[in-house]
């Protein structure tokens, strides 16, 4: 993992759309179905639009019918952090990028083999480097 990115939340709010901001820097979710990676078959690298950081390879990529693009596993295990989320009336486990601690998603224990993960993240989190 490189350096790690620090800004204010007015550096933050002046390199990210309204969107990106509430969902990588206030944890908002963007709607279901309504990201432009939930359904991209396209091949690359996605990365944390807020740092750069690669974080899931396309190769990683799968349907989960969640309406979020889903990913079996990182890049490297150190390119996210976990974190206990218990907002919302349940206990989940929330995904950041390690480099900038952007908000990305979420984590379950219902994905595929090889790792049984899905890592549902948001589009709007992401960027595909093809």
């Amino acid at each position: 993992m490189g350096s790690k990115v620090e800004k204010t939340e007015e550096e933050w709010r002046a390199q990210l759309t309204p969107e990106q901001f509430a969902v990588c820097r206030m944890k908002a979710t963007e709607r279901p179905f309504s990201g432009e990676y939930d359904a991209c078959k396209d091949e690359g690298i996605y990365q944390c639009v807020c740092c750069g950081t690669e974080l899931f390879h396309s190769s990683t990529k799968y349907e989960s019918g969640s309406g979020w693009p889903s990913f079996w596993e990182p890049t490297q295990p150190d390119s996210v952090r976990l974190e206990t989320d218990q907002s919302h009336g349940m206990i989940r486990t929330e995904v950041l990028c390690n480099t900038c601690d952007a908000h990305l998603g979420h984590v379950f224990d219902d994905g595929p083999p090889p790792t049984g993960q899905r890592y549902c993240m948001n589009s709007i989190s992401l960027q595909l480097k093809k």
